[in-house]
């Protein structure tokens, strides 16, 4: 099979337009002429100029001239490190907030990212080293959603190699980052790696193609498990602490994860081994806070709740407060924020809810100045419902 017929077969049920995340590297150029000759319909090209290397306007030059010569719109996206952070990850995830927001303004359906069984094999083993579990391990996804903008790798089973001889057959010239030969980076001591040892990166991405279909089992036995053993109460998760001890590690670990990392409005999640004794420790009666979320133990129950003292002074951005906001009539001088201990105080029968008084802190009221207006989560003041930003996992359809 061409690798245009594969290119074409990894894109299938992808949402059009389709929008390509081009630098000018090998990888991404070959994506921009693949697009060309499958037949995608109109396409648009986006270059995130990270500001970071002198050679970053020659790149975005070189993809300018390739889209221009294939009658594809081109458009460079600025975006620059404010020093805070990882600048790996910052770069990263500032490389994708520009192409998402890009994209939606476009009205694209599904940006291109240019990863190939390369970079599935470079990453498996930098996770590996790292200790991650099967969930780490797994392919990187072919197709996914995030951001509002529908996302495809469509070259995930394509090694550079051939690549590179895909353009040399077309004479076409690509960038080459510096920063890929500079042993300071893991990725770069990666890939040397896999060259000294010899490792095929095709089988590598093999293995790892294999692990996502386990991961993706798992998770089906995850989505059934927290159909059985907790609820979504208002904002607070409440889960059977038997049921839960009962269920196996791994599926424990993956609901727990991604609770406290919902929970605590975090990017990432606890640490496995910070989770657990957390875990173990609520399992045993005694409460612990972590990331922004705390694990309470209450006749038996686990609960994940957000941390009071993570909200404490948070105020409403428009309609929006921590990754929720309130839907239902209301006066405009009302505000959302947190219920606090004199929220609390102000409702009477809160312990007929059956939560304990630290669950229910940090949900969400609506405050007429000083003077409690609504506790939805208490049925206090009327109807309001809790609309979450991001649904709740394994919890939400």
């Amino acid at each position: 099979m061409s690798l245009t017929a594969r290119f074409e077969a990894a894109l299938a049920g992808a949402a059009r337009p389709i929008g390509l995340a081009v630098s000018g590297g090998s990888d991404s150029l070959s994506l921009l002429y693949l697009a060309s000759e499958a037949g995608l319909g109109e396409l648009t090209c986006a270059t995130v100029n990270h500001g970071l290397r002198a050679e970053a306007l020659a790149e975005t030059a070189l993809v300018a001239r390739a889209c221009a010569e294939l009658g594809v719109a081109h458009e460079v996206l600025d975006w620059r490190w404010d020093g805070a952070g990882n600048l790996q990850a910052e770069a990263r995830a500032g490389r994708y907030r520009a192409l998402a927001d890009w994209a939606k303004r476009r009205g694209v359906g599904t940006v291109l990212i240019g990863h190939t069984a390369d970079d599935v094999a470079e990453t498996f083993l930098m996770r590996m080293a790292r200790g991650s579990g099967l969930k780490g391990l797994a392919q990187m996804q072919g197709q996914w959603q995030a951001e509002g903008v529908g996302w495809a790798r469509p070259l995930l089973a394509m090694s550079r190699a051939e690549l590179r001889a895909y353009l040399r057959a077309r004479g076409q010239d690509w960038a080459e980052d510096r920063s890929n030969t500079e042993l300071k980076y893991d990725r770069v001591k990666m890939r040397q790696a896999l060259a000294d040892a010899g490792l095929s990166s095709a089988r590598i991405a093999q293995t790892a193609a294999r692990l996502a279909q386990a991961d993706a089992a798992l998770e089906e036995m995850a989505r059934h498990a927290a159909q059985q053993v907790a609820q979504l109460e208002g904002r607070n998760i409440v889960i059977c602490g038997d049921a839960l001890a009962a269920l196996p590690e791994e599926i424990t670990h993956r609901l727990m994860s991604a609770w406290t990392g919902w929970q605590g409005q975090s990017a990432y999640p606890p640490r496995r081994a910070a989770l657990a004794a957390a875990l173990a420790r609520a399992l045993n009666g005694q409460d612990s806070t972590l990331n922004g979320c705390a694990l309470l133990a209450h006749r038996g129950r686990v609960i994940v709740a957000r941390e009071a003292a993570a909200v404490a002074g948070l105020q409403a951005q428009g309609e929006a407060w921590d990754g929720l906001s309130l839907a239902g009539e209301r006066p405009s001088d009302v505000e959302l924020r947190a219920l606090g201990a004199e929220g609390l105080a102000a409702v009477k029968d809160w312990r007929a809810q059956g939560l304990p008084r630290a669950a229910l802190l940090a949900t969400p009221a609506l405050w007429q100045g000083a003077r409690l207006f609504a506790a939805p989560s208490l049925g206090f003041g009327g109807a309001f419902k809790l609309n979450f930003k991001v649904p709740a996992p394994y919890l939400s359809d």
